[in-house]
């Protein structure tokens, strides 16, 4: 391998300050893995996450040959003890983007933006590697994952996609149908860069904006009017504790939130933003969301 330095365009050194001053926010130190014992470690964390001991989200095997291929395993580190980890691998060569599949930061170290270190590393690895977006899927009833997307990083909803993984019966998904929603990063767009310095979009909803799912008194949804220019489509505030304490609700929210936003999409609008009150903000223009 050449030892010859190639420079640095300005965007690539931006976006690599940024992923440390992050790292030094949460208080973690964020690198690859590809040891052996550490991506047991990963493995581990994420079966610790989601409840799947017998049968982990990921297997060591299949993280050993994602980095022996050149694809992405990050780690947060807190005096040496893994706390999160993130796994990536790429689309066809042609799409020029990393597939981010799962990420998830321990219990322990929760509510300290190690999350968003950790997006912010896999951003900067990716630009260095020439690859210009990343993309991922969620749940799009989970709200703090909704604002943690949408807002903190900038990312771009592009598609709905129900029942995504098919049944998926652990701590976090329970017996729910696992809907998904796919967003894309552009990782040089303005927005991103100005997310990565901590100033995320935010979502103006507008006075024009007219409730397309609401909460009821009884905490179930209710459904509204879907002809406005913006319509607002509300998630439940913690999803995840309904499933454990009520999941016909749960699977009520799902298809009513599933129903709302593909019958937008198919009318030709697309989810814009999200809002904490609201939920997310989807505006009628030429350019839909797939659904």
């Amino acid at each position: 391998m050449s030892n010859v330095t190639v420079p640095r365009a300005p965007d690539l050194d931006l976006a690599v300050q940024a992923a440390d001053a992050a790292a030094l926010t949460a208080g973690v130190s964020v690198r690859d893995v590809v040891d052996l014992a550490e991506l047991g470690e990963v493995v581990g964390l994420f079966a610790t996450i989601w409840g799947r001991d017998a049968n982990p989200p990921v297997t060591l095997e299949l993280l050993r040959a994602f980095t022996k291929a050149g694809n992405y395993v990050g780690g947060a580190f807190e005096d040496g003890r893994l706390v999160g980890a993130c796994v990536g691998f790429f689309h066809a060569p042609a799409e020029d983007a990393l597939h981010s599949h799962i990420a998830g930061v321990s219990s322990a170290a929760t509510g300290r933006s190690v999350g968003f270190a950790l997006k912010l590393h896999q951003r900067s690895w990716a630009l260095l590697r020439g690859v210009s977006e990343i993309a991922w899927t969620f749940d799009p009833l989970v709200s703090r994952n909704a604002h943690f997307n949408l807002v903190k990083l900038g990312a771009l909803p592009v598609e709905y996609l129900p029942n995504f993984y098919g049944a998926m019966p652990d701590r976090l998904n329970g017996a729910d149908d696992s809907d998904r929603l796919l967003v894309r990063w552009p990782l040089r767009a303005t927005v991103v860069q100005a997310a990565a310095t901590g100033d995320g979009p935010r979502a103006a909803v507008g006075p024009d904006a007219v409730v397309a799912l609401g909460v009821g008194p009884d905490g179930l949804p209710v459904r509204g009017r879907l002809d406005a220019a913006t319509s607002l489509v509300a998630v439940p505030a913690d999803v995840e504790a309904l499933r454990r304490t009520d999941p016909r609700a749960a699977q009520e929210w799902r298809r009513a939130v599933r129903d709302v936003l593909t019958e937008l999409a198919a009318d030709g609008a697309r989810i814009t933003g999200f809002d904490r009150t609201g939920g997310y903000v989807v505006r009628r223009t030429s350019e839909g969301v797939s659904s």
